[in-house]
């Protein structure tokens, strides 16, 4: 993760942002330091990236790569504001030991990268392009399943769809696991595709992804979720699963929340 130090609304990139929205530095951070000592309480190791003054992005750290493995597929940015963050991440990698793959095309990390037991769901239509999912496909050796996002207020599929792990009571978490996703705003084809794959996921109403209830985190037991996601909420309950409100209002304002703060590195 990465503090937000210089975190502010300095440009447009997505639906989301107005550089004339101001943000509240104190209540970013407190919100920021929330959900740090949240996961902390819950048992996760939290790593922390110095942060770099005049990328006021650089908080969303799940853009930064995707890890698997051990190994790290770097990203490349599709806006110019951010694209020197993929610098500063991988030499933050590579001071922890880790080879960094850097992303030949257009390839914005857990953005749109979201491994799902033996899949890496890709999103694209408006960063990642899909000539990076064949990138990481070769790099991991993991099947990727492509998919369309078609509403730009659901830019990466991480604001769309999140992997909830495997289901509470499968033998030894040996299952596929299941998604929470947002129908709409995926193109027909990639609704019928995740249909298919995930017959029992949870399915999300459009307001419960606007209050970036998909934009969550799962350790397979325990949700980080959007409070604002009241109905999302109840179905998470309803299958087992133990939500954890952390309110990341704040970082709204840039389109983001609380998966977008959060690069999971999967050893």
């Amino acid at each position: 993760m990465c503090e937000p130090r210089h975190f502010e609304v300095r440009y447009a990139i997505n639906p989301w942002m107005n550089p004339g929205t101001p943000v509240d530095p104190e209540l970013a951070r407190g919100q920021w330091q929330t959900l740090v000592e949240t996961y902390r309480a819950h048992g996760h190791t939290v790593e922390t990236v110095a942060p770099v003054a005049g990328l006021p992005d650089m908080v969303f750290a799940a853009n930064a790569a995707l890890v698997l493995d051990g190994k790290v597929f770097g990203s490349s940015f599709h806006a110019p504001e951010r694209q020197p963050e993929s610098a500063a991440y991988a030499a933050w990698f590579k001071e922890a030991g880790y080879d960094v793959h850097p992303a030949e095309s257009v390839c914005e990390g857990e953005g749109d990268l979201v491994p799902a037991g033996r899949y890496v769901l890709a999103g694209t239509g408006f960063r990642t392009q899909r000539t990076a999912h064949r990138e990481v496909q070769e790099f991991f050796g993991r099947p990727v399943i492509s998919l369309d996002l078609v509403d730009p207020r659901f830019y990466h599929l991480d604001t769309a769809l999140f992997f909830l792990g495997p289901e509470p009571g499968e033998d030894g978490g040996t299952g596929e696991g299941n998604i929470a996703y947002y129908p709409a705003a995926f193109s027909p084809g990639s609704r019928e595709a995740l249909r298919r794959l995930y017959p029992d996921a949870v399915i999300a109403t459009e307001e419960d992804a606007l209050a970036f209830g998909l934009n969550s985190v799962s350790d397979g037991r325990h949700v980080f979720v959007a409070p604002q996601a009241l109905d999302l909420i109840d179905r998470l309950v309803h299958r087992g699963y133990v939500p954890v409100p952390v309110d990341l209002s704040e970082f709204r304002k840039a389109g983001g929340g609380i998966k977008c703060c959060t690069q999971e590195i999967r050893s």
